[in-house]
């Protein structure tokens, strides 16, 4: 093989491929605004997909996040101790976990579970051709099953996120509370002082974009899924591996947004 088709095999098909991929899911996004405000509207789909993404993810994120806590804490306690900043800890990791951590993890661990599980759910029925048949039966499809999902990755995942950093800072204070006595009011009161409103908003705000790009991506990939078993794979494993990707982007956005608004 010569260096030119090598080259162009390994590196420019790829991101060739890859800038057409966002061009179609911007294009996928646009036909979401255009469709999630004209009636009829899918109440009852939308209520059915909030249960199954927020619910049925509170013990997957509960355990992630007070495994964090506990890591976190134990992992950061024995440096400040060598820095006589001990005190310090619930400021740390309060501001942390709340800021950038809870938000970050929580939205790979949906990325895990809710993108994979929309992209096979979507691509099996691709596959099955159960969606030609909705739009011969003369129902919208794109309303009905993607429309209510990503509505409800966008208004679960906030959830989602609080509940992750609650049980964090719980699993903070439970080590705080084993190693250096420090009541859990003490330990709460200071990471509530500790807070501001700077750091609370833009991680809620930015929560609401991690679920709509989670729910976007995840029924991209399986409304256009390929043919086949092995479309349906594809779609699973490429709607986890953009979703996550897209993540770490929104969340870069988000950070260098936040900062030039804190300059101001």
């Amino acid at each position: 093989m010569s260096v030119t088709k090598f080259v162009k095999s390994k590196l420019v098909e790829p991101i060739k491929h890859f800038f057409v991929q966002i061009g179609e899911l911007s294009f996928f996004a646009g036909r979401f605004f255009k469709e999630v405000f004209t009636p009829p509207f899918e109440f009852k789909e939308l209520l059915r997909q909030c249960y199954q993404m927020g619910n049925r993810s509170l013990v997957l994120v509960g355990v992630t996040g007070f495994i964090i806590g506990l890591v976190m804490t134990l992992q950061s306690r024995p440096t400040l101790i060598q820095f006589g900043a001990v005190s310090w800890m619930p400021n740390m990791t309060g501001i942390s976990i709340v800021r950038e951590i809870g938000p970050v993890i929580t939205a790979l661990i949906c990325a895990g579970r809710i993108a994979s599980g929309i992209g096979a759910e979507l691509g099996s029925m691709r596959v099955t051709e159960q969606i030609d048949a909705m739009e011969v039966s003369g129902t919208n499809p794109f309303k009905y099953l993607v429309v209510t999902r990503i509505l409800a990755t966008t208004l679960m995942l906030p959830l989602l996120v609080v509940f992750g950093d609650l049980i964090a800072l719980y699993g903070s204070a439970l080590v705080e509370n084993l190693k250096g006595d420090v009541s859990f009011q003490l330990y709460f009161n200071t990471v509530f002082d500790a807070l501001s409103f700077g750091d609370v908003v833009p991680a809620t705000i930015k929560s609401f974009f991690f679920g709509f790009v989670i729910g976007l991506v995840g029924c991209y990939k399986g409304y256009y899924s390929k043919k086949g078993t092995a479309g349906v794979g594809l779609a699973a494993n490429t709607a986890v591996v953009m979703a996550s990707l897209l993540v770490f982007v929104v969340d870069f956005i988000a950070v260098f947004v936040s900062d030039i608004f804190y300059e101001l």
